[in-house]
This record gives C-alpha cells, structure tokens and sequence, in this order.
C-alpha cells in the first residue's frame, strides 16, 4: 500500500515486483540512489517492508528485508546507511558465496522518531532486534543487537555514549540499561 504526499527520487530502486510486498505511509521522503529490496516473496503475504508516515531515507540508503523492517513514523536513515534483516550465507566454503543464497535472518523494528546517522549499518542476523524510540545511532556505527528507548550509540560495534532517563528528565552518560535488553518505557 502506499500513501499519500510522498516524494521518491526517480533515481531510487524499488522495484515493481517486490512493491506489492511494502506497507508506504504518507510523507515519506526517499533521496536518490536509495535501493529497497524484498530478496525472496514472504510466504504469508504480509508485508516485509513497512515505512510509516513521515520517514526520511537519505541517499543511497540500502534497505533489504526477506523477513520483516518496519520503520515507525518519522524515522530518519541518513545517506550511504545499510539495514538488513538477513545476510548471505557462507558456511559451505565448497561453493561460491554468490551461489549460497540468504540466511534465516530475524527482524528488524525501529521506533517512532529515531535517528539512523551517515554510514549506519544495521544487520540482524537471528531474533528481533528493536531500535528504541527516540534513539540516536552515530555516525559510522554498526548495530548487531538492539538498543533501548533514549540512546545515544556510537561505534563498531555500537556501545551506549548517553541516555535519557524520562523520571529524571536528564540525560546521563554511559548507559543505564545494557544493550540488547528491554527497557519498557
């Protein structure tokens, strides 16, 4: 499905067959070179992308689900950013890598109005991996597992810089809540 008041750069891949296999908002912004990609047709008929309304996907974003990425409303993705929800395999060093096909994969979820910086990469590779609202991923940054609502993340691999504790109305430094655990707020 797709919404309304939308602007795709007509340089941006998203490809007739795999549309019907996307949920698009309204007032989503997609930039040039951006590429969004269902490898494999999921074989519940749901959808594997989903963009609520008003995200931003900056240019040459690369977005590949064969599972599930759902980007919550007004979620930015600065440019050049890479999110997949599965890898390729490589286990059998007898065959080609190209000839190996996907991994299993997880799921991916980012929360209402994150910001994803320059560079990001995002890869799960089992499970669900969940971006917690309001969070913000640094530059450069590679994350493998999921953070908790109100973070500030930086590195390879992504640690905590800073959090926000919504009781305190503070922000502190380092994190309160390890990575990969529930925060429930």
């Amino acid at each position: 499905s797709l919404g309304d008041h939308n602007a795709f750069h007509y340089s941006c891949d998203l490809s007739r067959p795999v549309a019907s296999h996307m949920k698009i908002g309204s007032s989503i912004i997609i930039d040039r070179e951006a590429w969004i990609n269902v490898p494999e047709a999921p074989p519940n008929g749901e959808p594997t992308i989903i963009l609520e309304d008003g995200c931003g996907i900056g240019r040459g974003v690369q977005i590949s689900a064969k599972n599930r990425i759902h980007l919550e409303r007004d979620v930015m993705v600065a440019g050049y950013s890479f999110i997949s929800d599965h890898n390729h395999a490589f286990e059998n060093v007898m065959v080609p890598i190209a000839d190996q096909g996907v991994t299993g994969g997880g799921t991916i979820r980012i929360e209402e109005e994150c910001w994803i910086g320059f560079g990001v990469t995002i890869v799960c590779s089992q499970g669900e991996l969940v971006i917690g609202k309001h969070s913000v991923i640094g530059s450069n940054s590679v994350i493998q597992r999921s953070i908790p609502a109100y973070s500030v993340v930086s590195g390879n691999p992504a640690r905590i810089v800073k959090q926000f504790d919504p009781s305190k109305e503070t922000w502190e430094l380092g994190g309160r809540i390890p990575m990969g655990q529930s925060q429930g707020v």
